[in-house]
């Protein structure tokens, strides 16, 4: 039995702590402990830009692809001889935790490094680091091994300007990886560029030889229009909301709403991303509830029947919101998560005022933000209780029990696997005969689909039509959808060509969008093209969508041409061989996948063509008369 006693004690002090575990001090040493080097760094030179005494910052990645450096134009780190240490202000800063110039306030109103421990962390995992110093009209210069100098810091001759000059090269013996990657260090810069406006930007990419230079005078503002595109999404308002101001914090916001289905808050302190959020974050959310809830209230907008919560009210909402705080608390080195408890209030209290007046002068746009959170309540609602219902039903039965009309297809990968959803049985049965039988599921359905926009819930759970599409897509509803489980690649709306076959497209697709939006959404709803016509010119045979498509291949034949015309009255008289070979058949077929362009758009249409209000339906009609071509009655 080995002992254990006073002697076995270790005591880490300085760097060798910081090589004996990188992780409390970088978070790791895999790919994200290897950048978050450079990002100490970098935010060191962004103090400097932030607090007045610099305008660029330069970034270089070194061919080498494992070696970078920062340069910045600010003050330049103090190379004088530290008054208690006896030995350069600069060695100090680098080699001995907790040394720094931010401690007091005095020198940095605000900034991102607080500990003293950044520099000197990255130093010690370094396995070589080059620091030069241009102040006093004079340049110094230092090399460090592993962390420790190699020799005193010595001025190297006279320089122009002030500013830092960092060189290193992560330690490979420490790291899993010391390969820098470049889209990830530019991606990084282009949002310091959006939190830092005015300051210039600037990659040297020495590895794919190519260089960048960014600059964005909008500050947060354009930076939350590059994630509106990023995210390609469509915003509810004309123009976003945004606020600057100082209350005991620096507050910089820009948000919108947009037709997204989920929240996207990107949240930065003194310039460091806290992608766990904290307390500041919360102050946003509290002050959008409050703002929004005071102008439903004042202007009598609350719908009836219907609570609105708030992620109801937060739905599609995008938001960057960068502080600037004196003594922010971070949860931890890699600065994740602020938690100071008095910037919640503080941020409430200087958002929601401003919001909630901005809501009331653009009473337009604040309609259109409460028109949005009750799509968002009528979504969830019906979400969960559908949720409930498939809940009780995979209750009661231990396997899956596909609906008796479903014609399934032999092959089980989802991937190569399409369910055709067929107009009645008559159709249904030529598609079982013309079908691929490895690859092509047939689903016949039985007359006019119930319009899931104006039946109850309860109605649409429990008609038998609907509930076998479900049944046999395996995929769920609302809270238990799953897309992991759906069986087929591709959903596939096989109508008659005729008004009919539309309206019947139309109802599939109303119910679709109301509860499986995610298939439209995932792009797995198509719409089938079959012919309306066959022309025979000879022994050349052409296929016909409509009437247009008719008169458009009549025009194109010569003058002594005589063809031969069918019209399709259904896709029950085609036979199998003529159903595979135009619309079936992979290789010949046309289908035209639904998308979702404009939910919002859509949204209405759905609700004002489909819903119990006549008047909706006929002043779209009436504004929409000139829109229609061809109208088959």
């Amino acid at each position: 039995m080995s002992s254990y006693g006073a002697a076995d004690i270790q005591v880490l002090e300085g760097i060798d702590a910081v090589r004996k575990r990188p992780g409390m001090y970088i978070g790791g040493t895999g790919v994200d402990g290897l950048h978050h080097l450079l990002w100490e760094i970098v935010d060191n030179a962004a103090d400097e830009a932030m607090n007045g005494h610099a305008s660029s910052v330069s970034v270089t990645l070194h061919k080498s692809g494992d070696t970078i450096t920062v340069d910045d134009n600010g003050r330049g780190i103090p190379v004088g001889l530290h008054p208690k240490l006896k030995k350069s202000a600069l060695e100090v800063i680098l080699t001995t935790l907790h040394a720094g110039g931010k401690f007091d306030g005095t020198n940095y109103s605000s900034s991102g490094g607080l500990h003293g421990v950044g520099s000197s962390a990255v130093n010690a995992l370094s396995s070589k680091l080059e620091a030069r110093v241009r102040r006093e009209g004079q340049e110094w210069v230092q090399h460090y091994r592993r962390g420790r100098p190699k020799a005193p810091v010595a001025p190297v001759g006279p320089a122009r300007g002030t500013g830092t000059r960092i060189t290193f090269t992560p330690d490979a013996t420490l790291f899993e990886e010391t390969t820098f990657d470049a889209e990830r260090i530019r991606s990084r810069l282009e949002v310091k560029s959006f939190l830092h406006k005015g300051v210039r930007f600037i990659f040297r990419d020495q590895v794919n030889k190519v260089s960048h230079e960014l600059k964005h005078d909008g500050g947060v503002v354009d930076f939350l229009g590059a994630l509106v595109t990023k995210h390609e999404a469509r915003s509810v308002l004309e123009a976003p909301f945004s606020l600057e101001k100082q209350n005991g914090i620096q507050i910089d916001l820009a948000l919108t709403w947009t037709d997204a289905p989920r929240e996207r808050v990107r949240s930065f302190v003194n310039g460091i991303p806290t992608r766990d959020g904290g307390t500041h974050e919360q102050g946003l959310r509290d002050s959008l509830i409050k703002a929004l809830r005071s102008f439903i209230e004042t202007h009598a907008l609350a719908p009836r029947g219907l609570t609105l919560t708030a992620e109801d009210l937060r739905e599609g909402l995008i938001a960057v919101i960068s502080l600037r705080v004196a003594e922010p608390q971070f949860q931890g080195q890699t600065k994740d998560r602020l938690n100071n408890p008095d910037v919640r209030g503080a941020v409430d209290s200087s958002v929601r005022p401003v919001l909630e007046q901005w809501l009331h002068d653009h009473r337009t746009q604040g309609e259109a933000l409460v028109e949005r959170a009750v799509q968002a309540a009528r979504a969830r609602i019906a979400s969960r209780q559908a949720a409930k219902k498939v809940r009780r039903k995979s209750a009661t039965s231990g396997r899956l029990n596909l609906p008796g009309k479903l014609a399934d297809c032999s092959s089980r990968n989802p991937d190569e696997c399409e369910l055709f959803i067929v107009e009645g049985d008559s159709a249904g049965g030529s598609a079982k005969q013309a079908r691929d039988r490895r690859t092509q599921a047939i689903l016949p359905l039985r007359g006019k689909v119930l319009n899931a926009e104006q039946a109850t819930l309860k109605r649409i759970l429990g008609n038998e039509q609907l509930s076998n599409v479900v049944t046999a897509l395996g995929c769920g509803l609302g809270g238990d959808f799953r897309e992991d489980r759906l069986r087929y690649s591709r959903i596939i709306l096989l109508m008659d060509a005729d008004s009919d076959g539309s309206h019947i497209a139309t109802l599939l697709l109303t119910f679709f969008y109301r509860y499986l939006r995610r298939l439209i959404e995932g792009g797995y709803v198509y719409l089938a093209l079959p012919p309306l016509y066959r022309i025979n010119v000879g022994k050349q045979t052409h296929w016909a969508l409509d009437d247009a498509d008719k008169d458009r291949i009549l025009a194109s034949l010569p003058s002594r041409a005589k063809p031969e015309l069918t019209r399709f009255k259904g896709l029950g008289e085609m036979n199998p061989k003529t159903l595979f070979a135009t619309t079936l058949d992979p290789a010949q077929r046309r289908l035209l996948q639904v998308t979702l362009d404009d939910p919002l758009q859509t949204d209405q249409t759905v609700s004002n063509l489909m819903g119990k209000d006549p008047s909706q339906r006929y002043r779209f009609i009436m504004e929409r008369a000139d829109e229609v071509g061809d109208l088959d009655v």
